[in-house]
C-alpha cells in the first residue's frame, strides 16, 4: 500500500511537470518559426512588423488536428508592453486556433501560421475571452515582400493581418472565420497558476518562462520600436 502511494505521488508531481515542458517546447517551435520567416526575402514586411502590437504564431498545424470538431492549431501571443504598446515584448501567453476554412487549403501537410495584430481595437479583441476574425475583428491576408508599403488599403483597414508557411512557401492568407482565444489549461501548466491572456501580456503579471528568452531576444532586435 505505501508502495502504490509513494507511485500515486510521484505521478502527481510529474503530470504537472509533462505539461509544462510540452508548453515550453511550443514556445521554442514558435521561435523557429518566427526565425525562420524573418529570414526570407519575401517574408513579412519590415514596416509592418514595426506598426504591429501584438504577433501570434502558431506552429505545425496539422490536418489531423481537424478530425473531430473542425480545425484545431495550438500557439501563443506576445504583445508590445506598456500602455501604449511602447515597451519590450512581453511574456508569451498560450493560445488556441480553432474552425475555420482554412483545413482545406492546409491538406496533408503541417502549416506555420504568423498574424499580426495591427492596432490596439485588434489587440483588445484578441484579449477578450474568444474572438472571431472577420466578425469580432477585420481580418486579411497579410502583404509579403520587405519592401512592401504598410499604406496599402488591405493593411489599413484590417486589425490582423495573418500569414502561412507550408512546404517552405510563405504567403498571406485568409482566416476569416476562424476564432482565437486563450489557452488557459496551457497557461496554468506554463505559469503554475490561473491566468487570463490579458494578465500576462498586457498586465506583466508573471515573467517570460526560459524557454521564451531566444524568441523575444529576437522580436526585441528585429523590431526594438513601435512604428505609430
Amino acid at each position: 500500500m505505501k508502495r502504490f502511494c509513494t507511485l500515486l505521488l510521484t505521478l502527481a508531481c510529474a503530470i504537472p511537470s509533462f505539461a509544462q515542458s510540452k508548453e515550453n517546447d511550443r514556445i521554442k517551435e514558435s521561435y523557429h518559426v518566427m526565425k525562420e520567416i524573418l529570414g526570407m526575402p519575401e517574408g513579412i514586411p519590415k514596416d509592418l512588423l514595426d506598426k504591429a502590437e501584438c504577433v501570434v504564431i502558431y506552429p505545425s498545424v496539422k490536418k489531423a488536428a481537424f478530425i473531430v470538431g473542425g480545425s484545431y492549431g495550438r500557439g501563443l501571443i506576445t504583445c508590445r508592453s506598456g500602455e501604449d504598446f511602447n515597451g519590450p515584448w512581453s511574456a508569451p501567453a498560450m493560445y488556441a486556433l480553432e474552425g475555420g476554412s482554412f483545413g482545406l487549403q492546409i491538406g496533408g501537410q503541417a502549416t506555420d501560421f504568423v498574424l499580426l495584430v495591427m492596432n490596439e481595437s485588434g489587440a483588445n479583441s484578441v484579449m477578450s475571452s474568444k474572438v472571431k476574425l472577420g466578425a469580432d475583428a477585420s481580418a486579411a491576408a497579410g502583404p509579403k515582400g520587405r519592401n512592401t508599403s504598410a499604406e496599402t488599403d488591405v493593411v489599413m483597414k484590417a486589425e490582423i493581418l495573418s500569414y502561412s508557411r507550408a512546404q517552405g512557401l510563405f504567403a498571406g492568407v485568409s482566416l476569416a472565420g476562424s476564432t482565437l482565444r486563450s489557452d488557459d489549461g496551457a497557461n496554468k501548466a506554463l505559469y503554475g497558476k490561473e491566468l487570463s491572456a490579458k494578465e500576462i501580456v498586457r498586465e506583466g503579471k508573471v515573467k517570460p518562462p526560459a524557454s521564451a528568452a531566444k524568441l523575444l531576444a529576437l522580436l526585441n532586435k528585429v523590431t526594438p520600436r513601435h512604428a505609430k
